[in-house]
């Protein structure tokens, strides 16, 4: 390989005295990369590739963005090559390409990382912590290692506009995103539904069908699994079903037994064909009658259970016997078992609403004889195939009420059994979502299991392996939950998708056409809305009764109704007075004061601004400052080598010190899109005014802490920022 390299080298010497290119003795890779990229770096080679193109036709590239919260990996140079070819070969064929970064700033492995540095869960928000610091906190740790991102963009020569991404907490994406949805709504595509949908406790959020899709979600548990026996109320059977020597039960079988105390329904297909088989319960030895599909005897009667046909062989059995016995006595269609009514399986609670409905037997058109018993238990709360035939047949869920009168389910939202719930009350429904090392020996399954055996109400209990869907961020499993959501309607759209997806040329085909082009193929209703606190407001209201809504699509349309609100006398005051609609930032005047007092031998920094009607005052102390070179609106620097950056968006000041090297001539600031650390004093210090008037530092450097070398502020106020 090296010969090759110096020979060509050689070769190309001896072909032109002059030097067109650069020539190597010895290959360097890293000296090659540090030479074209201060060339890119001095020619500015990115800006006039844009520059010079001026007026052609346009390729627009707006980077699907990373999130600064994370630290850059190999996968994401991999990506960012396979764009940046892209975008160099369409600049090649003569196209002004103008390439915008971005930061994904929202969505639950944020909020996930900030609980766990605070220590706290969803529900401490607004208790322990108010959602304004909350959504403060993430906003900073947020762009946390921008400066790692920037010098890697750099670094492995990715040609994007770094200096003015789209952010996605910025109010101008936000209201795009509230465009979008005007526009989706106007369409008849949005609408707010109560459904029973993918919920992950752990995170505190549902989920939609495309996050559960992702590869691994999906995942082989083992988990203890019941066959649970429904004593039938006999007068209300059929005639031929009506047995008085024994107790008669419905079988039917359940991988999740913790389900169980939410039963309100048992449904049969209508056109399956059942028997009632006389046998003895393998925990009690009771006699006893069960009904369950034919189809599925020989499953259901496996292991220590074997067939006789006469009456004798049936007397034959003890308790002491090794095996027991069964008899198929009566057949009949699944319509004929429609109506029959049994006893509740597990009476903590009865459903607050037309409690006299439940408990009966029911069609469903999803029952089969695959698995099972051919009949299945109905928990409403916990299944959107339950809650739908429950629905159609007039069968409440088991929704009761709280201490604040709210109809809940027996599961809150952590995943853990509600009060009245007996020895279950607190406990979490699968032992995954205990803290490591806190869960109990025997699952809730598990002690269902042993209570319903020994009730004589389990027919069967076993282990079961089965594919179950986990959280993609929390790698917990999921439940299946009633939730109040916005959704959109997918299926009215999904045929005009998948036509339009087939006009791609997707490289390699199967990545369009498998996975990817199946699953747009059956897309169901998009479960939009997330219960969180940091993310895109959905700009939907309603009234109380839900008879009249709104949507917002723009900033403008919003100051505009909060104006007819106020003449209407709803509301009192312009909660955001100072806000500009127009170019989304807080209007400060330009009625400021400055003063320089002297205070320990530093120097104090007083600026006096107005917003939302309120006066602030910013310090900032500094060793030997006492010339201030320039003073705006955004920029305050001095010759203290201090630099004030205000967002005037959110009114946060980013506050940096550089020493005088970065400087120019005529005292201005040097502008950097990164700035070499070593040079850097006070890298990450934001200050924060509060609309109370607080003035809080997040972050805390070296001339935050007194001569003890001791710190013990969670927040200072705008009078006693000092040391």
């Amino acid at each position: 390989m090296s010969s090759r390299i110096n020979n060509t080298l050689t070769y190309n010497r001896s072909m032109d005295n002059k030097k067109k290119f650069n020539e190597y003795d010895r290959l360097s890779l890293t000296d090659v990369v540090d030479e074209m990229l201060a060339f890119w770096e001095k020619e500015d080679v990115f800006a006039r590739s844009i520059k010079n193109r001026e007026g052609a036709t346009p390729f627009v590239f707006f980077e699907g963005p990373p999130s600064a919260n994370g630290l850059p990996g190999i996968h994401h140079v991999m990506a960012r090559t396979i764009k940046d070819i892209f975008c160099r070969y369409k600049t090649l064929k003569g196209f002004q390409v103008r390439r915008k970064a971005g930061w994904d700033t929202h969505g639950l492995p944020v909020e996930l990382g900030v609980e766990k540095e605070l220590g706290i869960t969803k529900e401490d928000i607004g208790k322990k912590i108010s959602v304004e610091e909350y959504n403060d906190y993430c906003r900073k740790v947020v762009m946390r290692y921008t400066d790692r991102w920037n010098s890697l963009t750099r670094q492995m020569g990715y040609w994007v506009d770094m200096s003015d991404p789209y952010i996605t907490y910025k109010s101008k994406y936000m209201e795009s995103v509230w465009w979008l949805l005007s526009q989706i709504y106007a369409k008849g595509l949005l609408y707010k539904g109560y459904t029973i949908q993918p919920y992950s406790p752990k995170a505190g959020t549902g989920l939609s069908s495309h996050e559960l899709n992702q590869p691994g979600c999906y995942r082989d548990v083992s988990d203890t699994t019941m066959t649970a026996q429904f004593l039938a109320v006999k007068e209300t059977l059929p005639e031929v079903l009506k047995k008085d020597d024994a107790p008669v039960y419905f079988l039917a079988w359940t991988t999740t037994p913790w389900t169980l105390p939410s039963n309100t329904a048992l449904a049969v297909g209508e056109k399956i064909q059942y028997v009632m088989a006389r046998t003895f319960n393998q925990y009690t030895f009771a006699p006893q009658y069960v009904i369950l599909a034919q189809d599925l005897v020989q499953s259901v009667f496996a292991g220590k259970f074997y067939a006789v046909e006469s009456e004798e062989e049936l007397a034959s059995y003890t308790p002491e016997s090794k095996k027991i016995p069964y008899m198929i006595v009566e057949q009949c269609d699944g319509k004929t078992l429609l109506g029959a009514r049994y006893e509740q399986l597990m009476p903590f609670y009865l459903p607050y609403e037309n409690p006299e409905e439940a408990f009966r037997v029911i069609p469903g058109d999803y029952v089969t004889t695959v698995d099972g018993t051919g009949i299945v238990h109905i928990a409403p709360t916990f299944g959107a195939d339950d809650a739908r035939v429950a629905r159609d047949a007039g069968v409440p869920a088991m929704l009761v009420k709280d201490k604040n009168d709210n109809l809940v389910p027996l599961v809150d939202l952590q995943g853990r059994f509600i009060d009245g719930m007996g020895e279950y009350s607190g406990m979490y429904v699968k032992n995954a979502y205990y803290d490591a090392g806190k869960e109990p020996e025997r699952s809730l399954d598990v002690q269902i299991a042993i209570r319903l055996k020994e009730e004589n109400k389990a027919f069967s209990v076993a282990k079961h392996t089965h594919s179950y869907p986990h959280c993609w961020r929390t790698d917990k499993p999921v439940l299946y939950y009633p939730l109040d959501s916005w959704f959109i309607r997918v299926p009215d759209v999904r045929d005009r998708m998948s036509e339009l997806n087939a006009t791609i040329k997707w490289k390699p085909e199967a990545t369009g056409t498998g996975r990817f082009g199946n699953w747009l193929a059956s897309a169901n209703d998009w479960n939009l809305s997330r219960s969180r606190y940091w993310g895109i407001p959905l700009p939907i209201w309603r009234s109380e009764d839900g008879r009249e809504e709104m949507i917002i699509g723009s900033a403008a349309q919003l100051k505009s109704e909060i104006a007819r609100s106020i003449e209407a006398g709803f509301m009192k005051e312009d909660p955001y007075p100072a806000f500009n609609p127009d170019d989304m930032t807080l209007s400060f005047t330009t009625d400021r004061t400055w003063r320089e007092d002297r205070v320990n031998e530093k120097y104090v920094i007083t600026l006096f601004a107005k917003w939302t009607n309120k006066e602030y005052t910013i310090n900032s102390f500094n060793a030997d400052s006492s010339n201030y070179f320039e003073i705006s609106n955004e920029e305050i620097y001095n010759d203290a080598n201090t630099y004030f950056e205000l967002d005037k968006e959110t009114g946060i000041y980013s506050v940096y010190d550089y020493n005088p090297s970065d400087w120019d001539a005529d005292r201005h600031l040097i502008k950097y899109n990164e700035v070499d650390i070593g040079d850097v004093y006070n890298v990450l210090t934001n200050y924060y005014i509060s609309q109370e008037g607080t003035f809080v530092t997040y972050v805390y450097n070296s001339a935050d802490w007194d001569n003890d070398g001791k710190f013990k502020y969670d927040s200072l106020d705008f009078e006693n920022l000092i040391d």
